[in-house]
């Protein structure tokens, strides 16, 4: 069953958990607990060779999930993110070979930035939505008020560094959508399969919002 293509990623959910797949197996039930936890958007990173199977049964078997690949960096990754039924982009950075690929394919997509030069040429090239990466060591929260002014039009996703603590602080900004963690996926809650403790995470997760803290 394929998921309705989102017209943005950014507004999915207030929260975008960063799935790192070892054993394909899981990632079902993981998704199941994400998105009963009120978390639909799933970016699947391709950093483990289970990452395409992972996403294609996402696709397939979990109603109400909007599942994404991550850390796409080549044109062959965004063709095997396709092919697995992925329904958004996500890249650490971005070139203009990579930008084509990521336009070509149809899908939305969140290409990486950490510069603000890199912001400007993207929205010459008339791309306004973005990943902001890696986030804390970026500049966090003040680099990204600092773009706000002079650059109102760039929206973004940070991701990298974040967590319960700091997400209200970026969720708090005029240009930022949505942020991207892996907190509600906590390795030893994963590797135990303990899906009732991530769904428990994740409900937390999505009810955060700007000003509102989870301790």
């Amino acid at each position: 069953m394929s998921s309705p293509l989102p017209s943005s990623v950014l507004d999915l959910a207030p929260v975008v958990p960063v799935v790192v797949v070892e054993d394909a197996a899981d990632a079902v039930p993981l998704a199941r607990a994400l998105v009963a936890g009120g978390l639909p958007a799933i970016e699947v990173t391709l950093r483990t060779p289970a990452a395409p199977d992972a996403i294609r049964a996402i696709a397939g078997e979990v109603p109400g999930a909007v599942v994404g690949a991550g850390t796409v960096i080549t044109p062959g990754q965004v063709a095997e993110a396709v092919d697995a039924g992925a329904r958004f982009l996500v890249s650490p950075g971005w070139t203009d070979t990579l930008l084509e690929a990521m336009r070509a394919s149809g899908l939305p997509f969140l290409p990486g930035v950490s510069t603000t030069s890199e912001v400007v040429a993207l929205l010459e090239r008339g791309v306004r939505e973005m990943k902001f990466f890696p986030a804390q060591a970026a500049g966090g929260t003040a680099y990204l008020k600092s773009l706000a002014g002079p650059l109102p039009q760039a929206r973004f996703c940070p991701t990298g560094g974040i967590g319960p603590d700091s997400a209200p602080d970026y969720l708090a900004l005029p240009n930022v959508g949505c942020v991207g963690g892996s907190w509600m996926l906590p390795a030893d809650a994963v590797a135990a399969r303990d899906w009732d403790r991530v769904e428990r995470l994740a409900r937390a997760a999505a009810g955060l919002s700007a000003g509102a803290r989870c301790r």
